[in-house]
């Protein structure tokens, strides 16, 4: 079995419950009167099923913005841990900053993974969708095994639907007519200008001021520009179908961002700034996101890094001690332990 047997045998379950998905939106259209040769009707099946899959996909999206609230919050602390190993390469003391940052994230209830979760579990939908799309022409023929309820006939129903006179398994590269490539260069421009507004609000909005003059944000801003180059050399290999998904999904994601953005930002964001304003105007209490196991301790009050002053470096000075009458007149220091009316062994 080579690697891709292997890739796709993985996404045969995800291809069959899509495909059922699709036949039953499809079944809905026609009843409401879409014409069931009409590529309209399986266009509006592929933007069910994204929505299917986006709603699956809410509680753990709604577990993202908590996790990415906790790193915002933990950044101060973060911080304080780097600066407190800075320049030490030693294994001991990298060890003990991953140690201190593992405690931190265990404090805190903080996963710096969970952000990449939603984005993760949706590419075996994207992929198992391009498989189905790709493979529609040869189930058609008999050349590739039925997928669930996508059948022969079905399947070459849907190779003979068009939307504006594009098949939706075709793509780019094998367009059969001008309609195709036209079609194609739209969905590939929306899909970019969506990404590119979601992730510009995103860093617009939601960043907390400390987090937007840093190397790893510029290198955010050059790959936000990028994209648009990205989606244009892939976009051209992917079938209409696929991008009509990929499309109905970015849309989704910039409206739950935009709500999210409004109703939870960031700590420290532009959006909370915002967000407290309209607070105050409606009288409403102010609530500000907390996390447990950040509370304040004196080393937490303490300053990590001193700031740098110019000129010479001062000198400490040596506190002046009280003295102390002697035995024979003379004159004796007093510690901080002592006591003058205490008698001492030795001494009369």
């Amino acid at each position: 079995m080579t690697l891709y047997d292997f890739f796709t045998s993985l996404l045969t379950p995800i291809m069959w419950g899509e495909a059922w998905i699709m036949t039953a939106w499809h079944t809905l259209f026609t009843l409401i009167g879409i014409p069931e040769t009409s590529g309209w009707g399986w266009a509006l099946s592929i933007v069910g099923l994204t929505v299917i899959v986006r709603i699956i996909l809410i509680p753990l999206f709604v577990k993202q913005i908590h996790s990415s609230r906790r790193m915002q919050l933990i950044q101060p602390e973060m911080q304080k841990i780097q600066a407190k190993y800075k320049g030490k390469s030693d294994p001991d003391s990298r060890q003990a900053m991953t140690q201190e940052t593992m405690d931190l994230y265990k404090r805190t209830g903080t996963n710096p993974f969970s952000s990449c979760l939603p984005i993760l579990l949706q590419s075996p939908f994207f992929f198992a969708l391009f498989q189905l799309l790709n493979n529609l022409p040869h189930i058609a023929n008999g050349d590739h095994p039925e997928v669930g309820p996508i059948t022969k006939a079905v399947a070459a129903n849907i190779e003979q639907s068009s939307l504006f006179g594009a098949p939706l398994s075709s793509h780019f590269l094998n367009a059969p007519n001008l309609s195709t490539q036209i079609l194609t260069a739209v969905l590939i421009i929306l899909m970019s200008a969506t990404t590119f507004t979601t992730q510009r609000q995103l860093m617009r909005k939601n960043m907390p001021d400390s987090a937007l003059d840093n190397p790893f944000m510029k290198q955010q801003k050059i790959i936000l520009y990028l994209m648009p180059i990205f989606f244009a050399f892939s976009g051209i290999n992917f079938p209409i179908g696929v991008l009509l998904y990929w499309l109905t999904t970015n849309l989704w994601s910039m409206g739950q961002q935009f709500y999210v953005i409004r109703r939870l930002p960031a700590p420290g964001s532009a959006a909370e700034r915002d967000l407290h304003q309209r607070q105050e105007r409606k009288g409403i209490t102010i609530k500000k996101f907390s996390l447990p196991g950040l509370e304040s301790t004196p080393q937490d009050a303490a300053v990590v890094e001193a700031p740098k002053t110019g000129g010479q470096r001062q000198q400490p000075k040596r506190n002046k001690r009280p003295k102390k009458p002697g035995v024979n007149g003379g004159s004796t220091a007093v510690g901080p332990g002592d006591d003058a009316s205490r008698d001492r062994p030795g001494t009369t």
